[in-house]
């Protein structure tokens, strides 16, 4: 499903290529490359396609995909349908499971920045409490002659892609791999994630809470807003009802966004299955936040999606840290 509301991203490209410190007179583009440190990062961060696309095609960010298992079908994220076939496969009750990434593919990942004459990685991943993603990453790591710096972004979605943007920023910028990955650390520890499920049940099976809660909400009805914090998911409130849910949701957004320096607050909405609603609710918090920039809407990736059901809703707050990583290491 394709993104909508999205930032304009066709000028990240020429933004990023001006940032680049140029070339010294009698040196040529491999040896102004080894200035420079290249961000790895996992597609739990939900990075917009025209986002990516619109870097330089030089290897500065890589995005290695995360598995979804459906019954016996494995797919990647990027695959045609992937979406649909989950909503399908969850509607019939079959099983959806995720799988971290290989080491292997963050080694490749690791060994082509270095390739490129990179002189450093920033890997930054989803929290290590919702996945093993981060220990494949530092096992590969310790793989590679070139020096990785790996990152749990203690955090998931946008909220990590908000952290993945700052790195690369920096690294744009000539940041060495310390002030890269301080960039990122700092922006990922100042972005809250808040979202709404209708049921808890795609979380109980993917253990990413408990049986008790899980019983405990369909019992009561209770449409839960949840949060993550310290790198889990948390129970944020119980709410009777969806309508409820979703207007509470917004109010807490709201709340976090104005307790913000002015002008610094960036939003964005995920959704899957519901883009209408997600579009309603971003109109909502336009109206509330009139000095907030529009947020960028979207679906889950795929492999949140698989954990979170049909339904949800999420809203990732985060803010510019003012900070791009420096020119030193």
């Amino acid at each position: 499903m394709p993104d909508t509301n999205a930032a304009p991203w066709p000028w990240v490209r020429a933004r990023l290529s001006a940032l680049r410190p140029a070339p010294r007179p009698g040196t040529g583009r491999s040896e102004a490359q080894k200035l420079r440190t290249a961000v790895v990062t996992d597609s739990a961060a939900a990075l917009p396609a025209r986002y990516v696309e619109a870097l330089p095609g030089d290897g500065l960010l890589t995005v290695t995909p995360m598995p979804v298992m459906v019954g016996a079908e494995i797919y990647g994220e990027g695959e045609d349908d992937i979406l649909e076939t989950i909503a399908l496969a969850l509607a019939a009750g079959t099983q959806v499971k995720t799988s971290r990434p290989s080491p292997g593919q963050f080694e490749q990942a690791y060994r082509t920045a270095q390739r490129n004459g990179y002189e450093s990685v920033v890997s930054v991943h989803i929290s290590g409490d919702l996945s093993g993603t981060v220990d494949a990453a530092r096992l590969a790591a310790r793989r590679v002659d070139i020096p990785v710096q790996v990152i749990d972004s203690r955090t998931v979605g946008m909220a990590q892609g908000m952290a993945v943007q700052a790195a690369v920023k920096a690294a744009a910028a000539g940041a060495g791999q310390t002030a890269v990955a301080t960039a990122a650390a700092l922006q990922a520890e100042g972005t809250k994630v808040y979202f709404y499920v209708p049921s808890l049940e795609q979380l109980r099976r993917g253990g990413r809470i408990g049986a008790a809660a899980s019983l405990l909400g369909t019992m009561l009805a209770i449409k839960p807003i949840l949060a993550v914090d310290g790198g889990k998911i948390v129970p944020l409130e119980k709410v009777r009802s969806a309508v409820r849910a979703v207007a509470r949701l917004e109010e807490i957004v709201a709340e976090d966004a104005r307790k913000r320096p002015g002008g610094s607050v960036r939003l964005a909405i995920h959704h899957f299955g519901n883009p209408q609603e997600a579009d309603r609710l971003a109109t909502r918090l336009a109206a509330a936040l009139p000095e907030c920039p529009p947020a960028q809407i979207s679906s889950l990736p795929a492999v949140l999606a698989a954990h979170a059901g049909l339904g949800v809703l999420a809203v990732i707050v985060g803010q510019e840290t003012g900070t791009t990583g420096g020119l030193s290491t």
